[in-house]
């Protein structure tokens, strides 16, 4: 194993992870996110309401405060002046209260821009979390959700290596029918299996 040095961890192959910020920018690009009703039918289970830009501003609130990571998910910059590029989505690992952090688990949730989906930017951005969880945050297992109608979140989850343990069956009703609640998980060995069998130090 190499020698550890610093480094900046918040980056992964296409992709850059910063702050979430008290600016009309990041107020504006997470409202546009939560108010996409079609990407939140997938992954919400609330009754579906218009978003307002109160309930958007709550929402980066506690991406800001209250998850283990909350980040916005961005393409690289064009000027080596900045931090970041155009964001594309955001990114949040939960925080459990502090009776519950001993059992070092957390929940992925991710949102992708409309126009940036279909580019695997999701993916990156949950195998880069895995990477966070594991080797920076020292979490022994990272879990994610999928409603049973998103056939699309099902093969991603799969693909990146997560495991089906189990189903809420008609978990939620949703457009005249009831579906169920689809749990994936990883541990940290499978995990970093994974990254030896990829060739990866870890």
């Amino acid at each position: 194993m190499s020698a550890t040095k610093p480094f900046d961890p918040f980056h992964s192959e296409r992709l850059v992870y910063r702050a979430v910020e008290d600016t009309p920018g990041d107020e504006a690009f997470v409202h546009s996110i939560q108010r996409d009703a079609e990407a939140q039918s997938g992954s919400s289970y609330g009754l579906l309401r218009p978003e307002s830009k109160k309930a958007s501003d709550e929402f980066k609130q506690h991406i800001a405060e209250k998850c283990l990571l909350g980040a916005i998910i961005c393409l690289p910059p064009s000027d080596d002046k900045e931090p970041a590029g155009e964001p594309v989505g955001i990114i949040c690992l939960k925080l459990n209260p502090p009776h519950l952090a001993h059992h070092r688990w957390t929940d992925i949730s991710i949102d992708i821009t409309r126009e940036h989906r279909g580019k695997g930017y999701g993916g990156e951005a949950i195998l880069w979390s895995l990477w966070y969880s594991f080797q920076i945050a020292g979490l022994h297992r990272v879990q994610l959700g999928a409603f049973s109608f998103n056939e699309g979140a099902m093969k991603l989850y799969s693909k990146l290596g997560f495991k089906e343990e189990g189903r809420q069956r008609d978990w939620m009703w949703f457009n005249g029918g009831w579906h169920d609640h689809v749990l994936y998980g990883m541990l940290e060995d499978e995990w970093r299996e994974m990254q030896r069998k990829a060739g990866k130090e870890s």
